[in-house]
C-alpha cells in the first residue's frame, strides 16, 4: 500500500474519461502532498485503469486520463 492509495481510489470512483487536480485539491481530499515520490508511484494508477498525463511544476496541476484496452 503506498502513501498515494486515497488518490488513486478517488480518481477510479470519480470515473471521468480525464481530470486535472491542483496540488491543493489533492491536499485537501487525500491528505498528501505531491513530492518527487510522484513520479515513482505514477505507475500504479494503471492498476486502478488510468495513466498519469501531464504534470505541471509551474501550474501545480495534474493531468490525467482513462486508459483504454484495446484487445489483440
Amino acid at each position: 500500500m503506498s502513501k498515494y492509495n486515497a488518490l488513486w481510489e478517488y480518481v477510479q470512483k470519480n470515473g471521468s474519461q480525464s481530470f486535472r487536480l491542483t496540488f491543493e485539491e489533492i491536499q485537501d481530499f487525500a491528505g498528501i502532498s505531491i513530492d518527487h515520490s510522484f513520479l515513482n508511484y505514477k505507475k500504479e494508477l494503471t492498476e486502478y485503469g488510468y495513466q498519469v498525463g501531464k504534470i505541471s511544476l509551474k501550474e501545480q496541476t495534474w493531468q490525467g486520463y482513462l486508459k483504454l484496452n484495446f484487445p489483440g
